[in-house]
């Protein structure tokens, strides 16, 4: 314990001393470049990065069997994302980074299988109207929820709800399809829907479906891109109060009470036959996979002191096809989802927002249920420019024991 005092001490003494180097209120954000006089024509470029330190006291062996230290460090993130606008009609986003660096999974040169960065995003865009847009490329402009589509700079907690991801790596690389989307907004009602392909080789291109029954997430890779290589997705949400931006795909987690927002939101995520499943004489079927999400999200200042709230409520209903399992991530069932935090009161730039989270997974494979809370507070310096965060996660998967981590991220970004 007496190395992990010292490590929170050290990590917030790099907090303090970025406290006043760049953040909101105090900073726009990102470096922008005018390419003519009025500025109408202009790219921009904003990087970030999330350094975490984690204490886990219940990590198993090693492929050795050798025990483990009980705290890591890690790059949680480093990105960089570039967008221009080169006439009012036309927008290209390039996004690339990496994820999740650290000392098992680093390269001796930075070069070969390991390496990790790559393309997050990289998409084209025309505009329609004044209030709608067609684009295509690897995009994120997804369906099912406000989660799916959440922007990894300003999250209320330590890190997205991970299941809230829904296809991460089974469709898409990384959250990202390649396709078409149409975005927009009628009023206050704002869309996004798309059609995309489906990856081939996702995180099941080596599992082949067996007697059980249990479905594999391959059906482009088994049946082929004719009958299951196409994906269909939506999220639509009414803003009741102030309209939120939907100039880029990414929904805030936190406005710190900067604006009174409360959106109610449903989406969706189709994938005709993108679930294989073998009978006792091993032909195969396709099953076809649906997720379907409804939510609420609300943001507003309490009073005149400074103090906000923010909460978030979730419900998403998955299928994968029959008895699907991947790990402890993916699996046919339900998820209900939901988190609040509180900006205490401050004059101050530095606010403290505490938050706690919770969720409930029913799993239809086992019959069983997972569920987790996490507590944790932000501290930020500068608004989301300049925060620390510091959490204690617990899951607990059906009937094994719970296991809980704690974590403090760093996060800087320009």
């Amino acid at each position: 314990m007496k190395k992990l005092y010292a490590l929170l001490f050290c990590l917030a003494l790099f907090g303090l001393q970025n406290m006043y180097s760049q953040g909101s209120p105090d900073y726009s954000g990102g470096l922008k470049v005018n390419l003519n006089e009025d500025g109408s024509k202009y790219f921009r470029i904003i990087s970030w990065a999330q350094i975490w330190a984690q204490h886990n006291p219940d990590r198993p062996l090693d492929a050795n069997g050798n025990e483990q230290s009980e705290l890591n460090f890690s790059l949680r993130r480093a990105r960089m994302l570039m967008y221009a606008q080169i006439s009012k009609d036309f927008l290209i986003l390039t996004h690339f980074g990496l994820n999740s660096l650290n000392a098992d999974n680093m390269s001796a040169i930075g070069t070969g299988e390991r390496s990790q960065l790559f393309f997050h995003g990289v998409w084209g865009q025309y505009r329609l109207t004044d209030n709608h847009a067609i684009g295509g490329g690897l995009h994120y402009w997804n369906g099912i929820s406000r989660l799916n589509n959440q922007s990894t700079l300003n999250m209320l907690t330590l890190d997205n709800q991970r299941q809230a991801w829904a296809t991460l790596g089974l469709s898409d690389q990384f959250v990202r399809h390649i396709g078409v989307y149409l975005k927009g907004n009628f009023n206050k009602l704002q869309y996004r829907i798309s059609i995309n392909d489906a990856i081939t080789n996702n995180l099941q291109a080596n599992t082949t479906p067996t007697s059980n029954g249990a479905a594999v997430y391959s059906g482009r890779r088994l049946l082929g891109s004719k009958d299951a290589g196409r994906t269909y997705a939506g999220y639509f949400d009414y803003n009741f109060l102030d309209q939120e931006s939907n100039f880029l795909p990414y929904k805030v987690g936190t406005y710190l009470g900067g604006k009174k927002v409360f959106n109610v939101g449903a989406g969706f995520f189709l994938h005709p036959n993108g679930a294989v499943s073998a009978d006792g004489s091993g032909a195969l079927t396709g099953e076809d996979v649906s997720i379907f999400g409804i939510d609420a999200f609300y943001d507003a200042p309490v009073g005149d002191n400074g103090a906000a709230i923010t909460a978030y409520a979730l419900a998403q209903f998955n299928d994968y096809g029959k008895n699907y399992t991947l790990g402890r991530t993916y699996e046919t069932g339900s998820l209900i989802h939901g988190h609040l935090g509180y900006v205490i009161p401050s004059e101050s730039k530095t606010k403290f927002q505490p938050y706690f989270q919770f969720d409930n997974r029913q799993i239809d494979a086992l019959n069983d249920a997972a569920s987790s809370f996490g507590i944790g507070a932000n501290v930020y310096f500068s608004g989301h420019n300049s925060k620390l965060t510091l959490e204690y996660f617990s899951t607990k998967y059906a009937n094994t024991d719970a296991v809980g981590t704690l974590t403090l991220q760093a996060m800087i970004y320009i």
